[in-house]
């Protein structure tokens, strides 16, 4: 009898050990559980703030943009400008040179009208 009673206690005891270890068990399983839901929360806040970051990078890609197209514009501007002046620095360089080929002629006139005045002195 004792044996027989003996053994109810163990289990009993056996039981009892295998709720507390169900008990442990779950306990751990919702310890787990909470953890991921503060990692599950913390990298939802990563991705939200990268999507921030990404808008933002998308906004300054726009604005580069636009400044690239601006500076096309004025480098489209200046090289109209120095080809005007390209023209102008052509015409300029054409004068110069009918200047110089009325110097020319002025100067053969003058060296003509020497040997002259030089027969003119000779002969006197």
């Amino acid at each position: 009898m004792k044996k027989l009673i003996g053994r109810t206690d163990i289990e009993d005891a056996l039981k009892r050990l295998d709720r507390l270890t169900q008990e442990e068990a779950r306990m751990a399983a919702a310890q787990v559980l909470k953890v991921a839901n503060t990692v599950d929360d913390r990298v939802q806040g990563i991705a939200d703030n990268m999507l921030g970051v990404d808008n933002r990078v998308a906004g300054i890609d726009d604005r580069v943009a636009d400044v690239g197209d601006r500076l096309k514009e004025q480098v489209k501007g200046v090289n109209d400008q120095v080809t005007g002046v390209d023209d102008r620095v052509k015409d300029v360089n054409d004068q110069v040179k009918g200047v110089n080929d009325r110097v020319t002629d002025v100067d053969d006139r003058v060296k003509a009208i020497d040997g002259k005045i030089a027969v003119v002195v000779d002969g006197v």
